[in-house]
């Protein structure tokens, strides 16, 4: 019954999006956001169960991590409820965004990178070539060393993940939806069209995660020759909502975010819509493609959780 079981699953889900080990008090909070009314004692029944079945292991007084056999039973549920996971992560990053352009304050939502410490200045140079390309969403990056999630002989890296755009649509009464994430075709510095589009709702992992383990990204090439595939999401917004989402967008550039790519009723070679306005943005995960394709070894959590804006912005 364990694979058809919404509430074993999500308890699962929430212990491997985690690192450290989690309470059952703090797991009935994090289930109550996905719907899931559980007290504490039903979440310690549950807990218990998972125990039994080996999927989870108690850390003193601190909580319950996954074991090997719970992360394989994670990603083994049943497609049907794992479909709509990955936009309702994003979407809960979206909604915890409080980042206001206007005054540069606020939360940010953000990826997090381990990466070996005797490759981090190679990697750094990968990463800084994506920004002097400008084909990440945002013009840095910030290295951190001092965080209980980083592994010692390893190093993390922050980028901002671009659902932080989301967050600020939606705190300026702007209605946005995450439509797709695709391979964008770029020739001479100029923008082509889509080679692929995969929707977000209705895909059971991350499709820009997808597009760099496949190996279908060029971004090392758009960097060197302005000549590439590199990765880019699709959002849309009312069109009548233009001239806000335009100075919402020009507030949000001077504080070092990079976009739109595009933007319009009809844009490269999606469909013409009249009443939706599509937003091409570059993504974030260029950084970790363009390492990716050079052969470093990196791991990223995407949508790792939310972080204030200045703390991006510190000097490493």
């Amino acid at each position: 019954m364990i694979r058809t079981e919404r509430k074993y699953i999500e308890i699962l889900r929430i212990l491997k999006e985690h690192r450290e080990p989690v309470g059952a008090k703090r797991l009935s909070g994090l289930m109550a956001e996905r719907g899931f009314i559980l007290s504490d004692r039903a979440v310690q029944y549950y807990l218990s169960y998972l125990d039994t079945m080996g999927f989870t292991e108690k850390v003193g007084n601190q909580g319950r991590i996954l074991t090997p056999e719970g992360f394989q039973e994670t990603d083994n549920a049943l497609v049907d409820d794992r479909i709509g996971f990955v936009i309702s992560k994003l979407e809960r990053l979206a909604y915890r965004s409080t980042f206001d352009p206007s005054s540069g304050t606020g939360d940010v939502a953000y990826n997090l990178s381990v990466v070996p410490e005797e490759s981090l200045d190679r990697i750094q140079a990968a990463f800084d070539e994506v920004v002097k390309a400008g084909c990440g969403f945002f013009s840095s990056y910030r290295i951190i060393d001092n965080d209980p999630r980083i592994p010692h002989g390893s190093a993390g890296i922050i980028t901002i993940c671009s659902i932080s755009m989301d967050g600020v649509f939606q705190r300026n009464g702007v209605p946005v939806k995450m439509a797709y994430g695709g391979r964008l075709e770029i020739a001479g510095g100029t923008p082509k069209r889509f080679v692929d589009l995969i929707g977000y709702r209705g895909t059971t992992i991350d499709p820009l995660e997808l597009f760099i383990s496949s190996g279908l990204t060029s971004i090392n090439s758009y960097c060197r020759t302005r000549s590439g595939i590199t990765l880019a999401n699709v959002r849309e917004v009312p069109s009548s909502a233009l001239h806000q989402v335009e100075d919402t967008i020009g507030q949000m550039n001077q504080c070092g975010f990079i976009f739109p790519v595009s933007m319009g009723n009809q844009v490269f070679n999606l469909p013409h819509n009249p009443y939706r306005l599509s937003i091409v943005a570059f993504s974030g995960l260029n950084f970790i493609g363009n390492t990716a394709e050079q052969g470093f070894d990196i791991k990223t959590e995407i949508g790792a959780g939310n972080i204030p804006f200045a703390k991006v912005m510190e000097t490493n």
